[in-house]
């Protein structure tokens, strides 16, 4: 199968910006079978960077499972720098992390980039597998809360802050306000149709990084309560979870400190295992 017949749109894939706001983009991962007559429809996994925006990285990471399973896979980039250059604005940092940031709906613009990539590639099936690591984790478990239905499953890897569901801390300790701020209320039966993982290495225990001191624009009252490192925090957010009747399944890697592409072996069998449910229905 010659590249060239397929280019851009052939395993590893250049950046697309995204048309609705062109900050935005993408890469992808097509795998071969993708173009063979006989596949009907195909599933997309969405890999989503951490503060270091290492977008490409993941999607690479992810190819030798879109070669196994015939998926494809979309790492977005959410750069710094899309309010004001950083040294102006170095909030920035996290700005994609709590889905909105100065009125740009970072969800949203998740949303527009599976409809490019699926108005691109028709043979993409509507509901998608999501991961995301460490900053990456954070938009992926609230992006959960907001959207079930449009997800497959999803795999939430060491977030440095958790939200909870708790309808009487406000956003984004907890999930007070939710409707009024995102125009769309929590529905709990729908969280429980989708599958969640989460994941940690055993020693991804440092605190510097992920306590929220009071001066900086994430602080809300309880934004430390989850526990002092990720690992303590990720347990939380299982208690919480499965408190609400959620299916949840916890792996905690061990030697592992804090790295994504050290995790993603128990990422890779939670998504096949999403897959063959699937399937079988």
């Amino acid at each position: 199968m010659s590249m060239e017949r397929y280019f851009p749109y052939y395993q590893g894939t250049p950046f697309f910006s995204l048309q609705q706001d062109s900050r935005f983009s993408y890469c992808l991962y097509v795998p071969p079978s993708y173009y063979r007559d006989e596949v009907k429809q195909v599933r997309l996994i969405v890999a989503v960077h951490g503060t270091k925006r290492t977008a490409e990285g993941y999607r690479d990471a992810f190819a030798s499972l879109a070669e196994e399973t015939g998926c494809v896979v979309m790492a977005p980039l959410f750069p710094m720098g899309v309010s004001a250059p950083y040294a102006a604005a170095p909030e920035e940092q996290h700005n994609y992390k709590y889905l909105e940031f100065k009125g740009i709906r970072f969800d949203q613009s998740l949303i527009a980039m599976v409809g490019q990539v699926r108005e691109a590639l028709g043979k993409i099936a509507p509901e998608f597998l999501l991961f995301g690591f460490s900053g990456g984790g954070q938009f992926v478990h609230r992006f959960y809360y907001l959207h079930p239905e449009r997800l497959l499953g999803v795999s939430v890897g060491a977030p440095g802050s958790v939200t909870r569901i708790d309808p009487d801390v406000e956003w984004w300790p907890g999930t007070a306000g939710v409707a009024e701020r995102f125009g769309k209320a929590i529905d709990i039966a729908a969280l429980r149709r989708v599958p969640v993982h989460l994941v940690v290495g055993a020693l991804d225990t440092e605190t510097w990084n992920v306590r929220i001191k009071p001066d900086s624009w994430t602080w809300r009252e309880g934004a430390n309560d989850a526990g002092a490192n990720r690992v303590e925090r990720l347990e939380a957010l299982r208690q919480n979870l499965e408190s609400h009747g959620i299916d949840v399944t916890l792996d905690s890697v061990a030697g592992v400190a804090h790295s994504g592409t050290q995790v993603l072996n128990p990422v890779f069998d939670f998504f096949r295992k999403c897959l063959a449910q699937k399937d079988r229905k």
